[in-house]
């Protein structure tokens, strides 16, 4: 359908320009210009800076804001654009998401990269879709934000093959047969990734879901020793996982804990260490994977302090801001390929991009979503405070 959509545009715009006496080779309508004068594009980032996804967001935003600074401007027909970053926080929260949309939307931003958070991307997505203005997805898992809406794409795995690729290494490496799984009420992201596990999973598998805002997880890893289960997995935000790993720990709990890309953070990782839990997460990029990018990101971290808080306060590299870093180019392309900074433009252009970035190979299926079969698998080394990689897991995510 996204495919239909922008050839549509493509040949409306053709049409209009043919009827107006333009040429391709002059750019639309491209942003305007910055307080200096000179030609901008801007691009929207719709990320939660705030509540309990906030230090996931900051992370995801930091992979953007650092290749912002590496590669500042992209040339549009022949005319070099300062490319300028829009921010709006969409606070974590669905009641928020839409009003946060709404204002790139006023901003009159090229595209939007964003969210951080299912739910939230779920939330804002009929905003931009009812605006014509095409947003990427960077990390927001839940193959529910494409569904439907034809300018939302994404350049991530979806939660249907992370769930099968860590039901996979669970069997694999533990010869799971009883799962627990906790996430919480309410939240499209933790509820979906359980269903997923559930349904891959041919074992027993006993749920559970704690209500919004719980700062007690006794009694949940309580019943999951109780229920002497094979393994935990919980799909959680970063809030309630350094809560989770926290308790896990004071408690010696030997069950591994399974966590999916949003448990991928230093945060997290910092809770487990110097303890015996046993701590697995799914993610997009291990450290290494790229060693001038690495090398750079960690450097700018330990120039800039801003910069440095907003990672956890080290220079450990999560995935997501990999990820951020690479959804920036692939703006960029998109730009490059539509030869405008015009919405409808870039919108016709974006289903054809194709980008090789730290991340891996990106490329959009007819639905809006990333073509990929991999997933890396992290353990925590509580006794140095570092992710290593413990396996690569592929799967089809049927």
């Amino acid at each position: 359908m996204k495919r239909v959509l922008a050839l549509a545009l493509a040949m409306v715009m053709a049409l209009s320009l043919a009827a107006c006496g333009g040429s391709s080779d002059t750019p639309a309508d491209d942003g305007g210009a910055s307080e200096s004068g000179d030609p901008v594009v801007r691009i929207g980032v719709f990320e939660p800076a705030t509540g309990d996804s906030g230090p996931g967001g900051k992370q995801e935003m930091l992979g953007m804001q650092y290749a912002n600074k590496e590669t500042p401007t992209v040339d549009i027909g022949g005319t070099t654009y300062n490319v300028e970053l829009v921010y709006a926080d969409n606070g974590s929260t669905t009641d928020k998401a839409p009003t946060a949309a709404a204002e790139l939307v006023s901003k009159d931003v090229s595209l939007v990269l964003g969210s951080y958070g299912s739910s939230v991307a779920m939330a804002g997505g009929p905003v931009f879709d009812e605006a014509g203005l095409a947003a990427i997805g960077v990390t927001c898992t839940n193959p529910n934000i494409t569904a439907g809406n034809d300018y939302y794409f994404r350049i991530c795995f979806l939660d249907n093959f992370q769930a099968q690729v860590l039901v996979n290494f669970a069997k694999d490496k533990f010869s799971a047969q009883k799962a627990y799984c906790l996430g919480e009420l309410g939240n499209e992201y933790d509820q979906g990734l359980i269903a997923f596990f559930e349904q891959n999973f041919d074992g027993e598998v006993i749920k559970d879901s704690f209500p919004t805002n719980t700062s007690d997880f006794t009694t949940y890893l309580n019943k999951a020793v109780a229920e002497d289960v094979d393994v935990i997995f919980c799909p959680v935000s970063i809030a309630y996982a350094t809560q989770i790993v926290g308790l896990a720990a004071s408690m010696g709990l030997d069950i591994p804990l399974l966590g999916s890309d949003t448990l991928d953070s230093n945060v997290v990782l910092e809770a487990a260490q110097g303890s015996n839990v046993q701590l697995y997460v799914s993610t997009f990029y291990q450290e290494g994977g790229s060693p001038k990018f690495d090398d750079g990101i960690k450097a700018w971290l330990n120039e800039d302090s801003t910069a440095m808080t907003n990672n956890g306060g080290n220079d450990t590299i999560a995935a997501v801001t990999a990820m951020g870093y690479d959804a920036y180019f692939v703006a960029l392309e998109a730009m490059k390929k539509a030869d405008s900074g015009d919405k409808a433009a870039i919108m016709a252009a974006l289903p054809s991009v194709t980008y090789t970035g730290v991340s891996g190979s990106i490329a959009f299926d007819t639905q809006g979503d990333a073509i990929r079969d991999t997933a890396y698998i992290k353990a925590a080394d509580t006794a140095s405070g570092a992710w290593v990689l413990e396996t690569v897991q592929t799967g089809s995510g049927s």
